[in-house]
């Protein structure tokens, strides 16, 4: 039986309360398993960085709300959230892993970690970046996103829209090279970025993980995550 590839799972924490506890949605790993890979949850600890980056074959960065370095924001803003513990280790994940050519697939905050590690930059709030913009930040609420032709996310999913949920207040503002956006809302906001020049590194603003019970063809990003991971082109 061939080996499963294995990924691991940045945790997220409980920034919401006293950031003791770390947290993750069980969608996440059971979205995994279901893709054919076995998922792993990664603590925040210094100790486990070089592991985390060797050991596995893939790297997922899940979704939270936690500050960037103000540099990270476009023009004097800066974020509403919290500190956590977890940038620093993530990035350094992230980073090993881009180095390497090793798969990444980020979602919501994930998403926004990948970009910004290439110079992009975010604005703190869906609705300074765009007034009139959708209701980005609201749990249950969907809305559709429209996939960049030609891009490897149009190619995973095979359709060129989507219905997603959309549960974030940050929002990338700028692009820089080498990341291209493949996804739009109708107001315009990204909704998901790739890396064309790596194996596999995308982003995806929305939480697919909780439509993954579901049958829903956006599913396919994290088979073809765990396809990518396996050393499969």
């Amino acid at each position: 039986m061939p080996r499963k590839p294995r990924i691991a799972v940045i945790l997220d924490e409980n920034t919401s309360t006293d950031g003791t506890k770390y947290e993750a949605s069980k969608n996440y790993f059971r979205a995994i398993a279901d893709a054919g890979g076995l998922p792993f949850g990664i603590p925040y600890l210094s100790d486990v960085v070089d592991a985390a980056i060797s050991e596995f074959d893939g790297f997922l960065s899940v979704g939270g709300r936690f500050a960037y370095p103000e540099s990270w924001y476009m023009g004097d803003e800066i974020s509403l959230a919290p500190y956590s513990e977890r940038f620093e280790i993530e990035q350094a994940i992230m980073r090993g892993y881009l180095e390497r050519d090793k798969p990444v697939l980020g979602i919501c905050a994930g998403m926004q970690m990948l970009g910004c590690l290439y110079g992009c930059r975010m604005a703190p709030d869906v609705q300074m970046l765009v007034p009139n913009a959708l209701t980005h930040d609201k749990r249950g609420y969907m809305h559709s996103v429209s996939l960049a032709a030609g891009s490897r996310l149009a190619e995973i999913v095979g359709l060129p829209a989507l219905e997603v949920n959309t549960f974030h207040r940050e929002a990338m503002a700028h692009l820089a090279p080498p990341v291209v956006a493949s996804a739009h809302a109708d107001d315009g906001i990204i909704e998901a970025i790739e890396i064309p020049s790596k194996r596999f590194a995308i982003g995806v603003q929305w939480h697919q993980e909780l439509l993954a019970p579901t049958d829903h063809p956006g599913n396919g990003i994290f088979r073809g995550f765990v396809e990518a991971s396996s050393g499969k082109p």
